[in-house]
């Protein structure tokens, strides 16, 4: 067993020293009763506001500049704190722009800057989220100055009273969404005029208003409030209470109808926000609306971190074959191509791959297994024909012997000996170098387009490239099908550790440490209560190729580290990723590589 460590002491480089090690892993829930931000959401009326308007001396914030800025600060209905100022631009205002706003040049002839003035405005908004009426145009302007004026430019969360208007008010309320027309139906103190802090507080009456109508429809957090959609019914909103009571963190999801059948599996970083989104938000598939009328509960399963939610997830819908979701049900469909075992082996397409032969794939259709056979084919002169061949009872040729597509072993012109050959070549194409069947099918492929045949080129490319997918999934399921244990450590944004165990390309066991603690005590005690997984036969006897993919993906990710290793982890010098690479560079219009 060889073993690598995470960092010098344990935990980052950056931490502070780790607790002994030995020390039994401290549990990371919080006490009764005591419930998250995270798991909360952030209500409404605790968040705080900068409700802010702009006057500028045009429409493009690239070509124009500001004039005015207006600024309220809100919380829980209350007004905390306002900003107003004149900002001088550098060119002289537009005539026009001076009659609908009032601000002449003489105005602003004794103003600041806009660089005097943006680091007061920062520091007024600094933690609020920001609101405008047509908040692109506002925050466009923002950030441009930030540049112009070498700030970093804020993440500013943001809403939209304009978007939300839009979704929450009808044309019989409103004759339409303009700023005028909506502080009149929300009766506000100030009439807006074009002036920043007029419509600056105009707009805090109608954000308060528009909050009222959302509170109705059960809206009562920002989060709610970032992902509503007038498109979700009432009945589907009504549902939102299904979330109540799931993990807050990473995990699988699983919407059952009344029967307790499961409709589908689903995996999150913050399994309750995102089902409560399938009530609250718009849901671009329109396939999930007939789901969610047909839910009747949520289940869920918390999971140490996402690895382990994407894996359970495959396991889930393999296993309960979801009718709303669309990939991973049947990963029992998967193609592959086997070199037969007989005196004249051949390429044969199966579905199962139990057994220590050799297979290409698995291929998700049999039409991209088909295309990688022909590749081969086209290469190596293997028999296509379907007869099981003896050399003892020769048979006649078919044509491809006349074509020299095949040696002919049917009629006895090619001896088991000679044949076995063409059948070495193949495995050593499929399992370490694909060479010979990579230049076969580029120079066809360059014949054929100095013939100007791009459409038959374009073929041969498609069968290059199934044959090298197929190839390449090939080694990096083997890779890790072929080690009896690895751990592997990610490190977390917070400090941690996101910990799997792999045996025999299967999941076997996954925690996550807290931030800043000594690691080897949580690798220890994962590896041991670790499922235990024994090998088999085959390209993927313990686990579904999907699943293997998925931890290859992860282990393969920026920052993921070899914690130990049981057994030898490696691909083939000459694997078939560089070659897709080096047929994924620019092409010329029959596909071949400049």
């Amino acid at each position: 067993m060889r073993r690598f460590s995470l960092v010098p002491g344990g935990g980052h480089p950056d931490a502070p020293p780790a607790p002994p090690s030995g020390r039994q892993p401290p549990s990371r829930q919080l006490p009764p009763g005591q419930a998250s931000l995270e798991e909360l959401g952030r209500l409404l009326r605790d968040v705080t506001f900068v409700v802010v308007d702009l006057e500028t001396t045009g429409t493009r914030s690239a070509d124009s500049e500001i004039t005015e800025i207006g600024a309220v600060k809100v919380r829980g209905g209350q007004v905390l704190a306002e900003m107003a100022t004149l900002v001088r631009p550098a060119a002289p205002i537009p005539p026009f722009i001076s009659v609908l706003t009032g601000i002449t040049d003489a105005m602003v002839a004794t103003a600041p800057r806009i660089d005097a003035v943006l680091p007061t405005f920062l520091e007024f908004a600094h933690g609020s989220v920001l609101v405008a009426h047509n908040a692109p145009f506002d925050l466009g302007f923002l950030r441009e100055a930030c540049v112009r004026c070498g700030h970093p430019v804020p993440a500013w969360e943001h809403l939209d009273t304009l978007r939300i208007a839009k979704q929450v008010l009808s044309r019989d309320e409103s004759p339409d969404y303009k700023l005028g027309s909506l502080a009149r139906l929300f009766p506000a103190d100030t009439e807006p005029c074009h002036r920043a802090l007029a419509d600056a507080r105009a707009t805090v009456a109608v954000l308060h208003g528009l909050f009222e109508r959302l509170g109705n429809l059960g809206v009562t957090t920002l989060e709610d409030l970032q992902g509503f959609s007038r498109k979700v019914s009432p009945a589907q909103r009504r549902k939102r209470h299904l979330a109540d009571g799931l993990p807050t963190g990473p995990g699988v999801y699983i919407f059952r109808d009344s029967a307790g059948r499961a409709l589908y599996v689903g995996t999150s970083r913050s399994v309750r926000a995102r089902v409560r989104s399938y009530f609250t938000a718009s849901e671009p598939r329109t396939r999930m609306t007939g789901m969610v009328a047909a839910a009747d509960r949520v289940d869920a399963i918390a999971c140490a971190h996402a690895l382990e939610a994407q894996v359970r997830e495959v396991r889930l819908i393999a296993e309960h074959k979801p009718p709303y979701n669309r990939r991973s049900r049947h990963p029992e469909r998967a193609v592959y191509l086997k070199i037969t075992d007989e005196p004249y082996p051949r390429l044969s397409r199966v579905r199962a791959a139990r057994d220590e032969g050799t297979y290409l794939g698995p291929f998700t259709s049999s039409a991209a297994a088909d295309l990688a056979a022909a590749a081969i084919h086209e290469a190596i002169p293997l028999r296509q024909c379907t007869t099981r061949l003896s050399p003892r009872r020769p048979t006649a040729a078919c044509a491809l012997a006349d074509l020299g597509r095949c040696g002919a072993p049917c009629d006895g012109r090619e001896s088991p000996q000679e044949y076995a050959r063409h059948v070495a070549a193949a495995r050593a194409a499929i399992t370490t170098d694909p060479r010979v069947v990579v230049d076969v099918a580029r120079a066809r492929i360059a014949g054929l387009a100095a013939e100007q045949r791009y459409e038959d080129a374009a073929v041969a490319r498609d069968r290059l490239l199934a044959f090298l997918h197929g190839a390449q999934r090939l080694q990096r399921l083997s890779a890790l099908n072929t080690v009896a244990e690895m751990t592997a450590a990610a490190p977390t944004p917070e400090g941690g550790w996101d910990i799997a165990v792999i045996r025999h390309g299967r999941l076997a066991g996954a925690t996550s440490t807290p931030a800043h603690t000594d690691p080897w005590p949580w690798v220890t005690a994962v590896r041991a209560s670790a499922e235990t997984v024994r090998p088999g036969p085959g390209p993927t006897p313990c686990a579904s190729a999907e699943e293997t993919e998925l931890i290859h993906r992860w282990l393969t990710a920026a920052g993921v580290r070899l914690v130990s290793l049981d057994g030898q982890w490696a691909s083939p010098v000459a694997a078939a990723a560089r070659d897709i690479s080096l047929l994924h560079r620019p092409q010329d219009p029959a596909g071949a590589p400049e």
